[in-house]
């Protein structure tokens, strides 16, 4: 998700465009050849021992219907991975890993069965023909590999609120203006109005059922449900969508507030004082300080490859006052250049204190940074706005 939101983010900030297809698999654990997926094991280099195992593991197996006291008759499995065991995703992440070997000219953002290629353009008839271009490719390798694909149940997101047809596996598509991908609403300006709106819809319903139960609880009790059912509505990708309006962050920061009133029973004090009171920071905070830990981790080379190509490390031989970890790029505007993740890391990476760079524990960094807030954050969220002047 932050390789697609960053590299869209680019493609505008650079006066490009950009789109994604979300394609339907329909029951993909269950179509897992078995036969295929022990050749592909081979052609990994899996040595034979160890392909004869999985082999064993996945032949004779039987299964039947239940319907009330019911019962159909036993069946032979012939394909699918067994689900609910950790061997079964890793088997079919194997099973679909040949797919990237093909994605030449197009990105796919992939987590098990969900396959989403998406690319970049100077226009949209560009990203069109791209998609359209890479539909067959990928529907065709869904054939091959006997996954049921449904074209016809496929979405198209693209950089525009004009509406544009594309023509995927025989089937013409219209672009729409929101989809979700992977738990996220995806609009077509990246705002994610829509997704965290829908956040502090269920956040505010689960603060209602903690105010009508709060008598009859302990503080300890209050404190728990806040975090594990109404602060954790927001823990889901908060890079993605932490760049959202002032309103909607205000509107978070409401839901918060009462929610910490509800556990201290304090309807007097500050939203500020309450988060002392709570040892705690704001969402907005909290989701710094998660970049900011991301920007640790690819310093010290624990992160994964997405965020090590959007943070880009400088090399320089000279000892320079203004050297920085980072490599900048040029920015053009301000949601998609300044509101981005290679921009904002590096920038609060230089406002953490040096002792806190240093620590060689990515533990001892997490529990430090849980009380650090930047001074002079350039986010524009943290910005002052004064009305016919702008952000100060």
């Amino acid at each position: 998700m932050i390789s697609l939101t960053e590299t869209w983010r680019e493609s505008v900030d650079n006066k490009g465009a950009f789109g994604a297809l979300l394609t339907d698999l329909s029951k993909a654990f269950d179509c897992v050849n078995h036969d295929l997926l022990i050749a592909k094991l081979h052609g990994h280099g899996v040595d034979l021992p160890s392909i004869k195992l999985i082999h064993s593991y996945l032949s004779n197996r039987k299964q039947r219907v239940r319907i009330n006291n019911t019962y159909s008759s036993w069946k032979y499995v012939s394909s699918g991975v067994p689900q609910g065991s950790i061997l079964g995703p890793l088997l079919f992440n194997i099973y679909m890993r040949d797919l990237f070997y093909f994605s030449n000219h197009w990105l796919i953002a992939n987590y098990a069965d969900d396959t989403t290629p998406y690319v970049t353009a100077k226009d949209i008839p560009g990203v069109v023909n791209s998609l359209e271009d890479c539909a067959k490719v990928l529907f065709h390798w869904f054939e091959i590999n006997e996954m049921k694909a449904n074209s016809e149940k496929s979405h198209l997101l693209l950089s525009t609120e004009k509406e544009h047809q594309a023509n995927i596996n025989e089937n013409i598509i219209t672009n729409t203006q929101n989809e979700k991908l992977l738990g996220v609403i995806i609009d077509s300006k990246l705002r994610f109005n829509q997704h965290v709106n829908q956040l502090c819809i269920k956040a505010s319903q689960k603060l209602n059922a903690l105010a009508r139960m709060s008598l009859y609880m302990t503080f300890l009790q209050r404190g728990n449900i806040m975090k594990s059912f109404i602060l954790s509505q927001f823990s889901h990708c908060p890079l993605i969508w932490m760049f959202c309006s002032r309103n909607l962050n205000s509107r978070i920061n409401r839901v918060h507030e009462r929610a910490l009133r509800l556990v201290y029973k304090d309807y007097n004090s500050s939203f500020s004082s309450l988060l002392e009171k709570d040892s705690s920071v704001s969402i907005h905070d909290r989701n710094l300080q998660i970049l900011v830990t991301e920007v640790y981790k690819v310093k010290h080379n624990q992160s994964q490859n997405v965020l090590q190509r959007s943070l880009r490390n400088t090399e320089s031989n000279y000892n320079l006052r203004r050297n920085t970890l980072f490599a900048g790029r040029n920015i053009r505007t301000q949601h998609f250049g300044l509101d981005s993740l290679s921009y904002l890391g590096p920038k609060l990476w230089e406002q953490v204190p040096e002792d806190m760079k240093s620590l060689l524990s990515l533990k001892t960094f997490k529990d430090k940074i849980k009380s650090w807030k930047p001074d002079k954050c350039p986010c524009r969220l943290c910005k002052l706005f004064v009305k016919n002047l702008g952000f100060l």
